[in-house]
Formats: structure tokens, C-alpha cells, sequence
């Protein structure tokens, strides 16, 4: 989920909270379960630090470990120990426990959308993306910021955020449902054996989908119902120009996360361009489409790798030529 949400959550476990009886009946428990469920709704996304080390990094990173079953109890007691020291609470056990379900709600939740988590490290070590919530969820963050006006005005917070979540569970059921039958509508439509992934966007009514057969990508989108296919891509067997680009650090961060890949390889003045992009990331700029989360790598003549990059491009190719450099030294190593 973004930011927004998760803070909105680490407010909403707080106000859940309430419920604990002690946490209710302690001077000063509440508002240290406070600071810990909302540092704890945080923590896993500091992981963004890995920024500046570079794009790789980052996307090698983010979600990745940070997100894991080990990574839960690491943050829980960091940020345990962070709340401890500013404010000492005796009955430390039911801070510890809150500050756990916020980490694992952050976790959980991260699941649910088409970006994923390494959620399962180190016993299952691919991302899972389930494809069923979009990164920013008007209804669970209306849901949310619903309650926190209702206990600015009096009511009981516990309660509250009881009715919040529990309304949440049939939602993401629902969520789930259209994705499955949405799926099957992309299925029948194309007609073909291969992989099915549809993705949530901003409105409930249309969402975006990626297939992958033996020979082919289709990329479209299901708009009330009625599918239509926006590109269709030939996958094509490796090269000796991709084998090459494929040593290149960034790339390698790029693939070990992107499960939706294609690659096209272009003759330029300077030798050549090997591309992979995100087939999930499909945008309009000045009246064009491209994908913005892309992997790029310049050869010269020879195939040595002139230059590269990873990341997003929002602007098109305007944007990635100020990224890339043809007439770059040769990368040694």
C-alpha cells in the first residue's frame, strides 16, 4: 500500500487498541501503543533508503528481505526498543504485541497489491503479488481516516476500528472474487494456453492484464466487462547481444524482480540497444504509449557495455536519453 495508508492504518491499530483493557486502563500505554503502531506500520518501507546506493539497489531491496518473516521480529524490536526508551511502559508485553501486529499488518497487506513482497523469505524466496488491491485504495483509506474522525468526535476508538477492519475482510473477499472472474473473462477472450495475470488500477471497473503464451505477450485492459487488447509482443529466443546486457548489474536487479519482461534489442549509431520492459507499466505520454519501468543497456560495436539504467521513465524517450550516454567509457568488471 503507499505511505498514506499505512500511517492511516498505524492510527487505526492504535485506536483497535482500545480494546486491550490494559492498554485502555494504563496512563500513558495508549499513547506509547500510539507511537509504536504507527512507527511499526512504517518501518518495513525504510527500506526506500536503499535509494541511495542507486536504482538497482533499490529495486533489488525494496520489499524484498525488509519484507520477510525474519524482517517482523527484527523491526518489532527495534521499534519496541526505539518507544521503550522514549517512554518506559511497565505492561511492555502489550506494546511489544501491537507494535507486531502493525509490522505484520504493513506486510500483509503489501501482498494484496501487483507489487508484491518477499513475504515468505527465506522459506519461499520469489515475490507474491496477489493482484487483487490497487497501491492506493480510496475505500480502505476512506474507511480509515472515517473512523479517526468518528473518535475525534467522541467514539469509542476500540469499537470503532473493530467495525473498520471487519468491514475490510468481505471487501478484500470481494476484491479477490472480481479479480478470478476478470481473469477468466481475459482467459476466454484471448483463447489461449498461458499465463493470466490481471492487475487492479484506481477504479473498481477496469483493470489492466499481461499474458504470457509460448510464442507471444499480450498486454490490454478490462474496462465494465469488455476486454480489448492494447499490444501484442513476439518472444523471441535469447541473443548474443541480450546474453551480454544480461551481465550488467542493474539488469540483473531488474529481472531478479520484474516477472513480466520482454526485451527488444536495436541497431544505433553507437552499436546497440538492448531494452527490457515491465509489461505491468503501460502509459501515455504527449499521445504516445510506452512502459515506464524499463531496463536499458548501450553496447558499442564490439558488445561491450557502454552504459545502462534501470527505473522509470514517466516522460518517454525524451526522459531516458538524458539517462543514458552512448559515448560513456567502457564498463570494466
Amino acid at each position: 500500500m503507499d505511505t498514506a495508508t499505512h500511517f492511516a492504518m498505524g492510527f487505526g491499530l492504535a485506536g483497535l487498541a482500545h480494546l486491550d483493557p490494559v492498554v485502555a486502563s494504563t496512563p500513558g500505554l495508549a499513547e506509547a501503543v500510539m507511537i509504536g503502531t504507527v512507527i511499526g506500520s512504517q518501518a518495513p518501507d525504510l527500506d526506500g533508503f536503499t535509494r541511495i546506493r542507486g536504482s538497482a539497489a533499490y529495486i533489488r531491496h525494496h520489499r524484498g528481505v525488509s519484507h520477510s518473516i525474519p524482517a517482523l521480529s527484527i523491526w518489532t524490536a527495534a521499534v519496541f526498543a526505539l518507544v521503550q526508551a522514549i517512554s518506559p511502559q511497565v505492561h511492555w508485553l502489550h506494546l511489544l504485541g501491537w507494535i507486531f501486529v502493525a509490522v505484520c499488518l504493513h506486510v500483509f497487506v503489501d501482498l494484496f497489491n501487483a507489487y508484491g513482497t518477499k513475504g515468505l523469505y527465506p522459506f519461499h524466496n520469489k515475490w507474491i503479488a496477489w493482484n487483487v488491491i490497487f497501491i492506493f485504495d480510496p475505500f480502505i483509506f476512506a474507511a480509515h481516516v472515517t473512523g479517526l474522525m468518528l473518535w475525534g468526535a467522541g467514539a469509542d476508538p476500540g469499537h470503532v476500528f473493530l467495525w473498520v477492519y471487519l468491514s475490510l475482510i468481505p471487501y478484500y473477499f470481494w476484491r479477490w472474487q472480481v479479480n478470478k472472474r476478470t481473469t477468466e473473462a481475459v482467459r476466454a477472450y484471448i483463447g489461449k494456453a498461458g499465463t493470466y495475470t490481471v492487475i487492479p488500477t484506481l477504479s473498481w471497473n477496469q483493470w489492466t492484464f499481461v499474458v504470457q503464451t509460448n510464442q507471444h505477450w499480450y498486454v490490454g485492459e478490462v474496462h465494465g466487462g469488455e476486454v480489448s487488447i492494447l499490444d501484442v509482443f513476439t518472444i523471441k529466443p535469447e541473443n548474443e547481444l541480450i546474453a551480454v546486457a544480461k551481465t550488467d548489474k542493474k539488469v540483473q536487479a531488474f529481472l531478479s524482480f520484474v516477472r513480466h519482461a520482454h526485451v527488444e534489442t536495436r541497431k544505433q549509431p553507437f552499436g546497440y540497444e538492448v531494452r527490457w520492459f515491465d509489461l505491468r507499466y503501460r502509459a501515455r505520454y504527449s499521445g504516445k504509449s510506452h512502459y515506464m519501468f524499463v531496463a536499458v543497456v548501450y553496447l558499442d560495436n564490439d558488445m561491450n557495455i557502454r552504459d545502462s539504467f534501470v527505473g522509470w521513465i514517466h516522460r518517454g524517450e525524451e526522459q531516458l536519453a538524458k539517462k543514458l550516454d552512448p559515448d560513456k567509457e567502457i564498463q570494466m568488471g
